[in-house]
C-alpha cells in the first residue's frame, strides 16, 4: 500500500514494550515498600489484595479511566486510610510505584527501529498510559508525548488523535498512527481520519469487519523497513 506518511503518532506500552512485566514489578516494588514504610497498609493489602483493590477503584471510577495516575492515587490513597496509615505517605508511595511504572524493558526490535522511524518522520507519543518518556530515557526521539491524562480524553476518542495532529501541524490523512490494540489504537485512528497501523506481535485475528489497518506488522521494525523501502 503506497501513500503519504509525514509523521507518526505512536502508541506506547504493548507496543514499544510490553506491560505485563511492569504491572507485576509495580505490584511486588509497592507491597516491599509498604513493609518498610507501612506494615500495617502492608499486611491489610498483600499483593493480591491491592490488586483487587486497584481493579475495583477502576471499575468504580469510569469517569476517571483517561486519568491512570489519578486512579492510582485512589488506590493508594484506600489502601493507606483502611490500615491507619497517614496520608503523608501518599506522595512518596505513589512515587515508589511511578519509579518502577517507567522501568521498561523493550522489545527486541522496537528501539532500533525507533530510531530508524524517527530519523525519517516527527513520532508524537499518544498513550492512555502515564508513562514518562524523559525518565525512561527515549523522549529525545519524539517530538512531543500527548497523554490521556492530559488531553482529557483517551483512545479511541477522536479528539486525542485530531490534537496530536494539530500540534504535529500535519494533516490528519498524512499522520499515521502505530498502536497494537485493534480497537483503541487502529480503529480509533481510522475513524478519526488517520491512517492506522497495527503492530500485531501475537497473531491476532482482526475484529471489525469493514474497516482494514491501513498497515499491518508483525514488529515494529517491520514498519521501519517499509517506511525506508518509501524513502
Amino acid at each position: 500500500m503506497n501513500f503519504p506518511v509525514l509523521a507518526i503518532t505512536l502508541d506506547l506500552d504493548d507496543t514499544l514494550w510490553p506491560f505485563a512485566p511492569i504491572g507485576a514489578r509495580i505490584d511486588q516494588v509497592l507491597h516491599d515498600w509498604m513493609r518498610v514504610h507501612s506494615p500495617a497498609t502492608a499486611a491489610m493489602y498483600p499483593v493480591e489484595a491491592m490488586r483487587e483493590l486497584r481493579v475495583r477503584t477502576f471499575d468504580d471510577n469510569p469517569h476517571l479511566h483517561y486519568d491512570l495516575s489519578a486512579l492510582r492515587r485512589l488506590t493508594l490513597t484506600e489502601a493507606l486510610q483502611n490500615s491507619g496509615a497517614g496520608m503523608e505517605l501518599l506522595e512518596p508511595a505513589y512515587e515508589a510505584f511511578y519509579a518502577a511504572r517507567n522501568q521498561v524493558e523493550f522489545y527486541p526490535d522496537a528501539l532500533d527501529a525507533l530510531h530508524r522511524i524517527a530519523a525519517r518522520v516527527p513520532v508524537a507519543a499518544v498513550s492512555n498510559g502515564n508513562a514518562d518518556l524523559q525518565r525512561i530515557g527515549i523522549g529525545e526521539l519524539f517530538a512531543f508525548q500527548l497523554g490521556s491524562r492530559e488531553f482529557g480524553a483517551a483512545k479511541p476518542d477522536p479528539g486525542i488523535f485530531h490534537a496530536a495532529c494539530e500540534r504535529l501541524g500535519v494533516e490528519r490523512g498524512q499522520v499515521l498512527h502505530v498502536g497494537d490494540h485493534a480497537e483503541m489504537d487502529v480503529a480509533g485512528a481510522i475513524r478519526a481520519g488517520l491512517r492506522g497501523c497495527w503492530i500485531n506481535r501475537d497473531a491476532q485475528a482482526w475484529p471489525h469487519a469493514g474497516l482494514q489497518p491501513d498497515l499491518q506488522f508483525d514488529t515494529l521494525a517491520g514498519l521501519a523497513d517499509w517506511l525506508d523501502a518509501r524513502a
